[in-house]
């Protein structure tokens, strides 16, 4: 079993274009935090150039999806407070991170609990022109609901409850 407090080695995922599954296991929402950052960085080391990264999170209700998504904000380089969109779909932060020689600008943050027609909403929102750009890292909460007009190089993060504050994370 590996904890997320082990040295992750995420950079071999799929992020450098071969399909490998890892799993980790947390303990506290800070560990849960801490694998999330350390892929932020990863995925910042390696973004495609021809569109946005994206982070599709899939999970049952209260099993880390948001929790994740601020840890991954972190290692992103966010410092504003990463708050849950589910009652405004979607957030934008600017990243001002220069220690990195990308050319990422913004973290989008969408959540698809409480749409409707996922897939029309947020073609409405302009879904379609904020995958279009390179410059984005975009991290979307069930994101089985739109799975249909994701990206196929799209990284999936799996979560599951297994006890209180004890989840697992699976990333492929």
């Amino acid at each position: 079993m590996k904890k997320s407090t082990e040295k992750l080695n995420i950079k071999s995922q799929k992020l450098n274009g071969k399909a490998k599954t890892k799993k980790f296991f947390t303990v506290s929402p800070l560990e849960t935090e801490n694998v999330a950052k350390v892929l932020a960085r990863a995925v910042l080391e390696t973004q495609l150039a021809k569109s946005a990264r994206v982070i599709a999170l899939v999970g049952e209700l209260g099993s880390g999806k948001t929790t994740f998504t601020q840890g991954f904000a972190k290692g992103l380089g966010v410092r504003e407070k990463i708050l849950s969109p589910t009652f405004i779909l979607m957030r934008r932060y600017e990243l001002k991170t220069k220690n990195y020689k990308l050319k990422t600008r913004y973290f989008y943050h969408i959540d698809c609990y409480r749409l409707d027609n996922p897939v029309k909403e947020l073609l409405y929102l302009g879904f379609k022109k904020i995958l279009a750009d390179p410059g984005n890292i975009v991290a979307v909460e069930w994101a089985d609901r739109i799975k249909r007009i994701l990206p196929k190089d799209v990284l999936w993060v799996h979560f599951k409850n297994m006890a209180e504050n004890q989840r697992s994370i699976t990333i492929e």
